[in-house]
């Protein structure tokens, strides 16, 4: 039998990694972990992480402020605080942040060299996308070893081939296979190579730093 690859979000920048739109398509599965809550230890899934925080399902039903931790799936564990529950689902925001390029690395490194998958990133930068002889501008939301999702106004239908335009990353040709009002999901026809996107991530990080 053939392993569902995690959809488990890693969200780059100083954010938090509470839910909206951009993961209401994500059903998982997720990255498993652990949360421990007043002395006991309870598996839950990671929907979402940042440097800053992290979306956990589970169906505990804390109060806002308890203390709490996080066991992450490469054992790295994260204490702080709920700072939301819902939906089967709750927010802890950390004490201190972590190194999530470290944490993607690691995690990389656990996989078998033959099967390693680079995971989905969520992200904010400009990408252009042609369609025939037409270029939108349009903002990056979230990319993965074999996909990405957009925003913009006026984006190509639901079937159209399309090519994709990051700067400092070389994205494969792809169609897009959902649409739903400026958000639009692009299936890469070839997978993007995690040897491709970390240096980019790296980059970004620099940037951003200086």
């Amino acid at each position: 039998m053939t392993d569902v690859p995690s959809v488990t979000t890693f969200v780059l920048g100083e954010c938090l990694p509470w839910p909206d739109d951009s993961c209401a398509d994500a059903a998982g599965p997720f990255d498993r972990g652990a949360i421990y809550l007043a002395g006991s230890r309870q598996p839950c899934s990671i929907r979402k992480i940042s440097a800053l925080g992290v979306t956990v399902e589970t169906t505990l039903a804390p109060a806002l402020g308890d203390r709490a931790s996080v066991e992450l799936a490469t054992g790295q564990r994260a204490a702080g605080r709920i700072a939301w529950t819902g939906r089967k689902e709750l927010g802890v925001r950390f004490d201190d942040g972590i190194d999530v390029i470290a944490l993607l690395n690691r995690k990389l490194v656990s996989q078998a060299r033959e099967r390693r998958t680079m995971p989905r990133l969520e992200m904010r930068c400009a990408v252009h996308v042609k369609c025939g002889g037409n270029f939108h501008l349009a903002i990056l939301r979230n990319i993965s070893a074999n996909g990405l999702q957009i925003e913009g106004d006026d984006l190509p239908a639901t079937g159209a081939y399309v090519s994709v335009f990051i700067e400092g990353l070389n994205i494969p040709a792809g169609e897009v296979i959902w649409k739903r009002g400026k958000l639009a999901g692009i299936e890469m026809m070839d997978e993007l190579s995690w040897t491709s996107i970390i240096p980019w991530v790296r980059g970004i990080g620099k940037r951003g730093a200086g």
